[in-house]
């Protein structure tokens, strides 16, 4: 059974020099996980370390304007995030080989359009100042710079990402937070585009930088995306691209494959470079990844990842939170598997763009000597015997050393009683389950203590005043994460003198009994608002709410009519109208409207009415009057519709005769005058007239 002896280290960002070690040793049996924690928490003014990188290309002329003008705002900004910043710069355009710049004599000297505008030489990556905290000289290095030129789109920021990046000691990076700022306008030539002219050595990823200038840019061929990745991960640096908008979807799919880095939008002239900057750090520090080194392939890690507001992800290949603030305190669970015998390993735990780290030792023995010695009887506590190394409990008995009775129950079954939640660690990482109950830690400075039934609480992380948590022992005490203050001081974190005298109202109440009073200021309950609690802006008016409540005490009706004093307990009658009453006309249970009005006193349902004695209630309705206007109205329509329908039919006629007349006026003759009339004829044959 292989043993890992693990040396880990509890991670607090606060200063580079800060090594906490332990260590601590696993049994681990093949396929059997070993399991510690690592927890983390962000510290206050961590050191940076800012290289500005800028495409000076001509279409960069009026972003390098602006930078010249920003001067000393860029490390005031950063100094405004921590107080100990430091700023560099460096310049990069492309290959002075065709095609990417013109090679003609003339241009290598001046690369722009016309021979009026200055210009310098084009250059691969140019470094112009080291890290600093000097803010003139960062000024008056940067007023120096001209803008350049090139012939194609794409330029040349990987070979000066990269020579950024390996040049450790040119650049003068520091063992602080890395970060480079990469300024430009258009895409970016990777490996094999060198091939274009004539270059086709690959990039060694070594530093080539001579007298400040990468002059071997001629000679290796531009690095792969992949190359550029590995060696700003090696080096802890983490990239901002601030590009403009027609570049951006680019370089955030580049982003997405760097671990830690973001890109923001650029203005067309940098304007925005400051705020750009702020914001993209504090996306990058805010989001917390750790990493191990490379192991071998017997040799399976795993992390649970427990982040603030009940976020966890289980069994990822690293650690990842995000929205992690300053003094947040968040724990990732490590699983160590072997799946076959190791040789001695040692490996690192990192979070990424923190100098902070933690070394894990692996020893295994895989052959393990049992039985070499007779057990004493004091081992596994008596209800157990050693086998190899490893007490095998007697039934009814489970832990290290049999020294927990289970009642029936599982070792599953007691530790869960040892978590918070489901998906908890067991004691917060911050204790031992012994027998179904938390065994908090004791921490070797004596100054912090853990506690609780999940060793969920601390005295320790609690917000600071002057640097001191809940303001010191003369202020308050921090208890699981909230000051406690001593009788004069009052806050979050003990920061005021406790008085209540600029939150008290008219009347003398404290916030008009809707808030607290926290450093002389109101903490407003719901949406009442300052300075006194008194108005409440959006909230629903009562007059609908309590009209049951003011027809009872007005009236004595109404549905509390019984028990009018129980229901309405809050709501007093009063003779004076208040100013800032609130005007109200509701209907009550008999349909009659009621005029009153409302004003909220101190407190949260408080009110006093006055209301008008007199209620407007409908009249009775008349029968008589109804049933004749009834009778009235349909006798009085059904004239209508008989005299409509004379009128219809009289007008029918008179336009049917005025068609006969019109069509008589039309005929030519009369009937005497017809040609085609013939008179009758009769003809009569005797049927004895022989013609004689």
């Amino acid at each position: 059974l292989p043993t890992l002896i693990i040396c880990y280290l509890l991670l607090r960002v606060q200063y580079p020099s800060s090594e906490n070690r332990c260590s601590t040793s696993f049994l681990l049996p093949i396929e059997q996980p070993a399991v510690f924690n690592v927890t983390f928490q962000r510290g206050e003014d961590y050191p940076i370390d800012l290289y500005y990188l800028m495409d000076l290309s001509f279409s960069m002329d009026d972003d390098l304007q602006t930078v010249k003008k920003l001067g000393g705002d860029l490390l005031k900004a950063l100094q405004s995030i921590t107080k100990r910043a430091r700023i560099g710069f460096g310049a990069f355009v492309d290959k002075t080989v065709l095609p990417f710049v013109n090679t003609h004599p003339e241009k290598l000297q001046n690369p722009c359009p016309t021979k009026e505008t200055k210009c310098q030489p084009p250059f691969a990556f140019r470094h112009v100042l080291s890290l600093t905290d000097d803010i003139q000289s960062f000024k008056e290095e940067v007023g120096k710079q001209h803008i350049s030129g090139n012939l194609d789109a794409p330029e040349g920021g990987l070979d000066a990402m990269m020579q950024a990046a390996v040049c450790e000691k040119k650049i003068g990076w520091k063992n602080v937070t890395r970060l480079l700022v990469y300024t430009t306008d258009d895409g970016f030539h990777f490996a094999g585009d060198g091939k274009l002219g004539a270059i086709l050595t690959p990039f060694d990823g070594q530093c080539h930088l001579e007298d400040n200038m990468y002059k071997k840019s001629n000679e290796y061929d531009y690095p792969s995306v992949g190359q550029l990745i590995q060696k700003l991960k090696e080096n802890n640096i983490q990239p901002i691209f601030a590009v403009t908008k027609k570049v951006y979807d680019t370089y955030e799919k580049l982003s997405k494959m760097i671990p830690k880095s973001a890109v923001g939008e650029l203005q067309e002239n940098s304007n925005n470079i400051i705020q750009l900057i702020q914001r993209a750090y504090d996306d990058l520090s805010s989001k917390i990844i750790l990493e191990h080194s490379s192991v071998p392939s017997s040799i399976k890690i795993s992390y649970d990842s427990f982040c603030l507001n009940q976020v966890h992800t289980k069994n990822q290949p690293r650690g990842e939170c995000d929205n992690v603030k300053i003094q947040d305190k968040i724990i990732f669970q490590v699983q160590i598997t072997a799946t076959s015998c190791v040789e001695n390993q040692a490996l690192t735990l990192q979070p990424l763009g923190f100098t902070d780290f933690t070394t894990v030792h692996i020893y295994s023995q895989c052959n393990c000597e049992c039985d070499e010695e007779l057990p004493n009887k004091s081992d596994c506590n008596g209800q157990g015997n050693i086998n190899c190394g490893i007490c095998r409990c007697n039934a009814g008995y489970v832990g290290k050393n049999c020294n927990c009775k289970t009642g029936g129950k599982t070792t599953k079954e007691l530790e869960k009683s040892c978590r918070k939640d489901n998906s908890s660690v067991i004691c917060s990482g911050l204790g031992d389950c012994v027998c179904g109950q938390c065994i908090c830690h004791t921490m070797a400075d004596n100054q912090k203590h853990i506690y609780g039934p999940f060793c969920e609480c601390d005295n320790i992380n609690c917000e600071l005043h002057d640097g001191k948590v809940c303001g010191g022992k003369k202020r308050g005490t921090c208890d699981c994460g909230k000051c406690k203050c001593n009788a004069e001081y009052d806050g979050t974190a003990c920061q005021c003198l406790a008085s209540t005298e600029k939150c008290r109202n008219q009347n003398g109440n404290v916030c008009s009994l809707r808030g607290q009073c926290q450093c002389n200021t109101c903490k407003c309950n719901g949406r009442y608002q300052p300075p006194f609690c008194e108005e409440c802006p959006g909230c629903v008016s009562p007059c609908d709410i309590y009209i049951s409540c003011v027809e009872c005490l007005a009236f004595g009706t109404g549905p509390f009519e019984k028990n009018c004093s129980e229901n309405c307990s809050n709501i007093i009658v009063e003779n004076k109208i208040h100013p800032k009453s609130t005007v109200c006309k509701e209907k009550d249970s008999k349909n009659c409207w009621i005029s009153y009005t409302m004003f909220q006193t101190d407190g949260e349902e408080q009110y006093s009415i006055t209301f008008n004695p007199n209620r407007e209630c409908p009249q009775p309705p008349n029968i008589a009057a109804i049933v004749g206007g009834t009778i009235a109205g349909v006798a009085l329509i059904g004239l209508l519709l008989l005299l409509a329908w004379r009128l219809v039919a009289e007008l029918i006629d008179r336009r049917e005769y005025q068609r006969f007349e019109k069509e008589k006026s039309k005929a030519r003759w009369n009937e005497a005058d017809n040609p085609l009339f013939k008179s009758a004829t009769t003809t009569v044959v005797n049927p004895r007239f022989n013609g004689q």
